[in-house]
């Protein structure tokens, strides 16, 4: 018998949960996604102001344009870093109009009202969105996806600006800052880096960028300074002026996360190079001027089931010790390039198969092997850069995240590269030395235990006997506000933490995560950002490395929302 009613929300709460393998649900999925995992996800992407083509699909519930344009907003702001810009399913599953038209606008409600042991965040029962907003979503995307727009040559060449030409710039250093020693520290949501002197731990200026910089990085000579925002706008500081500034910009798309210059010998500082999330793409540029040379497409195939896929995301970028080649990590076919930049006219790319997603990494103590982070694999590749293979992939925890990962000498097993996982307590230590440790190398030799899940960055230097490691995004605000200190000689005994938001002594109510530690250059100080909301206090701790005390507090109303924070020194020599 057919009843009268409708389905109560509980009965289609069962049934979407057990129909959930249609959208391809595993058995490693259905364990569940920690707290720390979907805060990781959330972040928003630059798209959601752009303009896009709109097509309308007769077979899906009826829209009003104002209600389109709102849902497109909450789309980009929640829900593509995971499902894709076009919907074909990124970390998050697919979300075409073939599928979700067929499941009904009743069943995406529910979908998306109360989640899955997927993944998927519970967004109305969580209180993020109202009953009016999930009925949105859920005829949102049954909607053909809007198609942003692509952004090529002439685009950029609109946006490119030379404010200050090579032969205007100094010939020599105009100021008296120990530049090797300046930290460039992100300030989030107010789209600017501050240059903050180590040496005085005075802010030395506060440089207008794009939204949200993602990373800083150096020129190979340590004179510019190149930091990239979400909105794939890249700025280039040069160091060298009285009062080190902008000199030229660009953007190179209309959302973003890397960009490194040419650092092999007899290159340098002749290129640099960001990659895009949208469009799918990467370019090379003038490495004194930003002027942008070429742009290279990574529209392609994924390594696993060979299956196209429209939008693959350029991740982390690094520059080989090597040879001229760029190291270009594509997310979602999880193939690594290395990029020869030798001959722009006759480019040659080594296609690599490592594992998807690629997302972040850095370069052994020996700078011949990149580590890099397949972080929804579970996975860590190793990619020998003298001889252009994969090394080997690695099992390690659940969605490693080491940021550039952190080296160090194991009392047993030599060299190690090292990373924390967003989705457990772990830190995996690698081996890295297959010459004198032949049997350990590429494995992990250890596994400690941290203070839990949500770490995002952990650090080393070469001069300490110290590993650090943040939980920024762990729901205790016990463990988010704090870090955990290994001592190298000594990991059996576990860790330390240290109260880094205590010691900030902030007054209001911020939420203080500790996030991404970062030695100065003489390997005795070790920087925190402890970041608030934008209308709360922030600061910086500065910890001695060999006390593990409180060295230095740095508070300013300027520094809003501080996150990354970089070294010129640890990052022109890949240091960390």
């Amino acid at each position: 018998m057919t009843s009268r009613y409708p389905a109560s929300p509980l009965t289609l709460t069962a049934a979407l949960l057990i129909s959930l393998a249609s959208f391809g649900a595993t058995a490693q999925e259905k364990k569940g996604v920690t707290e720390p995992e979907l805060k990781y996800r959330a972040g928003a992407s630059p798209l959601a102001s752009e303009p896009m083509y709109q097509s309308s699909n007769p077979k899906a519930p009826p829209m009003t344009q104002a209600e389109f344009d709102t849902a497109r907003k909450i789309y980009f702001e929640r829900c593509a870093g995971c499902h894709g810009v076009l919907r074909k399913g990124a970390t998050g599953k697919p979300l075409t109009p073939d599928i979700t038209i067929g499941k009904g606008t009743d069943y995406l409600k529910v979908f998306i009202a109360y989640g899955s042991p997927a993944g998927m965040p519970n967004w109305q029962t969580s209180g993020e969105m109202s009953e009016k907003e999930v009925d949105l979503m859920a005829r949102y995307i049954q909607q053909d996806p809007p198609m942003p727009p692509e952004f090529g040559m002439e685009q950029m060449k609109q946006t490119w600006k030379v404010i200050v030409p090579p032969e205007q710039r100094p010939k020599k250093k105009l100021n008296n800052y120990n530049i090797t020693n300046i930290f460039s520290t992100t300030l989030r949501d107010t789209g600017e880096v501050a240059l903050i002197d180590g040496d005085t731990k005075k802010i030395i200026n506060i440089v207008k960028t794009g939204y949200a910089v993602h990373i800083s990085r150096l020129s190979a000579s340590g004179r510019y300074l190149f930091v990239i925002g979400r909105d794939a706008k890249i700025n280039m500081i040069d160091l060298w002026m009285e009062k080190p500034d902008n000199v030229a910009e660009i953007r190179v798309g209309l959302e973003a996360r890397s960009v490194d210059t040419s650092k092999y010998k007899g290159y340098e500082d002749k290129y640099a190079i960001a990659g895009s999330y949208w469009p799918p793409q990467y370019t090379i540029m003038n490495g004194d001027t930003l002027e942008p040379l070429k742009i290279v497409g990574t529209r392609g195939m994924t390594v696993d089931k060979q299956e196209f896929h429209p939008e693959p995301r350029v991740a982390s970028i690094l520059a080989s010790h090597y040879k001229p080649e760029f190291v270009v990590n594509v997310k979602e076919t999880g193939k690594t390039l290395l990029v020869d930049y030798s001959n722009l006219k006759a480019l040659k790319v080594t296609e690599i198969e490592t594992a998807r997603f690629l997302h972040d990494g850095g370069f052994d103590s020996s700078k011949r092997y990149f580590m890099v982070a397949a972080n929804q694999s579970n996975k860590i590749a190793a990619v020998d850069m003298k001889e252009g293979k994969l090394e080997r992939l690695i099992d390690v925890g659940k969605i490693p995240h080491p940021g550039r990962g952190a080296n160090f000498t194991h009392p047993k097993y030599g060299p190690v590269w090292s990373t924390g996982h967003l989705g457990d307590e772990t830190i995996s230590l690698i081996g890295t030395d297959p010459k004198k440790h032949k049997d350990s190398a590429f494995k992990v030799v250890q596994t400690l235990k941290g203070q839990g899940g949500g770490s995002l960055f952990l650090k080393s230097h070469p001069k300490s006997t110290h590993l650090y490691v943040d939980t920024p995004l762990n729901p205790d605000p016990k463990i988010s506000q704090s870090v955990a200190v290994y001592d190298i000689n000594n990991l059996e005994k576990g860790f330390t933490v240290l109260p880094i938001a205590e010691w900030a002594g902030l007054t209001d109510d911020g939420a203080k995560r500790v996030v991404q530690p970062e030695f100065n250059k003489a390997g005795d100080e070790v920087w925190f950002s402890v970041w608030s909301a934008k209308d709360k206090q922030s600061a910086l701790v500065v910890v001695d490395d060999k006390t593990l005390k409180l060295k230095a507090v740095i508070k300013d109303p300027k520094l809003i929302t501080p996150t990354g924070h970089f070294n010129v020194h640890n990052t022109q020599h890949d240091v960390y």
